[in-house]
């Protein structure tokens, strides 16, 4: 598997659209994301959620939205995923809902 250059692995063959992949993808991102704080040790299952576990911020998320931008391409645009939830589903939002969005973008994209 190669990687991009983000330095994850690129999902533009068939196993980018496994979960588990995509799930460990985003984990990476998230880590370096949280590295600025210290916290780039967390735990990160698909339990995890953005706000109250890994307590980020809306900028936090504009950065991994970029970081997903840069990964994925326009093949996964997570702004627009965020802009159908209501304020508290975003609150709640988890890790496994974003790597399901992922997963059924890209699925989206290798059937077109």
């Amino acid at each position: 598997m190669t990687t991009d250059a983000t330095g994850f692995a690129t999902a533009k063959s068939p196993l980018g659209t496994d979960a588990g992949a995509v799930l460990a993808d985003i984990a990476g991102m998230l880590r370096e994301l949280l590295e600025e704080y210290g916290l780039d040790d967390a735990e990160i299952t698909r339990e995890t959620t953005f706000h109250e576990d890994l307590e980020l911020e809306s900028i936090d998320l504009v950065a991994l939205s970029g970081t997903l931008r840069e990964h994925y391409g326009n093949r996964v645009n997570f702004a627009e995923f965020v802009a159908d939830l209501e304020l508290d589903q975003i609150i709640e939002l988890t890790v496994g809902q974003l790597v399901d969005h992922v997963v059924a973008s890209l699925r989206a994209t290798e059937a077109s």
